[in-house]
């Protein structure tokens, strides 16, 4: 249980430090694999010696020495080895780079938001930058990744594998682009973040849920791009959907780390400084008059975040946004979503009308959350079997233990 512990606090810790190491080697997957020798000292040296002050500052070091003697073995870039790496030490002024949030020239000053930016090169393509950014500079699984585009593992492993040869083929350099490089490759950045909070906030895999750190971090680098880009819109929308989004957190999840529905959720924990953040947000999105996806699910989170109670729920114009929201994103699960404002606003029998029009859609096969609407539509409308094959299809579908309990639970809540 020890080593679990500093192996935890490790991961933690590691997406910063690759990010720095990747800066500096100018080389993805060197600076993995110096990154991965760097975690198996720390798991002998830190239970023996104690956590460093500053835990990302020691991998990075320790990372940058191996890179050291593995130059310094080949002697193939001894040049490289006296000019660039052995030079005045770099690290000496790194400081917490985990709380900070307020840096004073916010992009210069965070490592993670430039390697992002870095990543999202504008001669890959967006799914090629996003998901190479999640898996290097993030660290997300592939399953994770695969799932945040509707595919499995193995596909995203072969795609992300073509990536990184592209990197070298074409000698797309590893190089920190610009302020005034930054608008071409926003688009990618914000896809980037808006797929990490999901991932906190509905995890795919674990004990819990929820990673809280995921959503914290993404709401972080939000602020910053907020802070780069204050006119526009679509920046403002999403840290306004992210912060709506989060202010539901506390409520999520019981005690022994079960999911709560958003219709049985004790509003009273909602955070209501984060709802009225957000609310405002995105009512300085909208006079803009510039609407984008973005800021279109915020107002959905919005309309959920300001109604006092479920029955309270706008459900018409919540279906009426998701109609808007899919002529900019006409994909099956913004579909799935209109489909459960649809049965909210009219009857599950009109929502399950839309399900089935879904119901041969590639990316729905494997989708848990389709699952779960089409059991619960069933369900309402007396389908108890149909119901019943619902919930055990999702219950395949998940690896999370607070995903299985749910399900199990809808299981039990149905009549024999």
């Amino acid at each position: 249980m020890y080593e679990i512990g500093f192996e935890n606090l490790i991961k933690t810790q590691s997406p910063r430090a690759l990010a720095t190491l990747i800066q500096l080697l100018k080389d993805f997957d060197l600076a993995e694999d110096v990154l991965q020798e760097s975690w198996e000292m720390a798991l002998k040296k830190w239970p023996v010696e104690g956590i460093p002050s500053n835990p990302v500052a020691w991998l990075v070091t320790t990372g940058r020495n191996k890179a050291i003697d593995r130059f310094r073995r080949h002697q193939t870039e001894q040049k490289f080895v006296e000019q660039t790496l052995i030079a005045p030490e770099p690290f000496d002024d790194i400081s917490d780079l985990s709380t900070d949030a307020e840096h004073e020239r916010i992009y210069f000053d965070d490592n993670l938001l430039k390697l992002i930016f870095t990543c999202c090169h504008p001669t890959l393509s967006m799914e090629a930058q996003i998901a190479l950014t999640l898996k290097t500079i993030v660290g997300l699984s592939l399953e994770e990744i695969a799932r945040a585009f509707l595919i499995v593992p193995r596909t995203m492993e072969q795609r992300l594998v073509r990536a990184k040869r592209k990197i070298k083929l074409a000698k797309i350099p590893y190089e920190v682009p610009g302020p005034q490089q930054l608008s071409e490759r926003l688009a990618g950045v914000l896809l980037t973040i808006y797929l990490i909070f999901n991932e906190g906030y509905t995890a795919t895999e674990g004990d819990l849920p929820i990673r809280t750190g995921l959503c914290t971090e993404s709401i972080r680098l939000a602020r910053l791009v907020h802070r780069l880009f204050r006119g526009e819109p679509e920046v403002i929308g999403l840290l306004a959907l992210l912060i709506l989004q989060d202010a539901r957190r506390k409520a999520r999840m019981d005690s022994t780390g079960n999911l709560i529905p958003l219709e049985k959720q004790n509003r009273s924990l909602w955070n209501q400084s984060q709802i009225m953040e957000g609310s405002l947000l995105i009512e300085k999105a909208l006079r803009l008059k510039c609407p984008g996806p973005y800021q279109i699910q915020a107002a959905i989170a919005a309309l959920h975040d300001e109604a006092k109670s479920a029955e309270d729920t706008d459900w018409v114009q919540i279906s009426l946004l998701y109609q808007k929201l899919i002529n900019y994103l006409p994909s099956p699960v913004v579909r799935l979503n209109h489909a459960v404002a649809v049965s909210m606003a009219d009857s599950p029998k009109a929502g399950l009308t839309i399900l089935e029009e879904l119901k041969d859609s590639p990316e729905l096969r494997e989708y848990l959350p389709y699952y779960i609407t089409l059991g619960s539509f069933s369900q309402q409308l007396g389908q108890i079997n149909e119901a019943r094959q619902a919930y055990k299809k999702a219950l395949t579908l998940t690896k999370n233990l607070g995903e299985q309990n749910h399900i199990q639970n809808l299981l039990k809540d149905l009549k024999p």
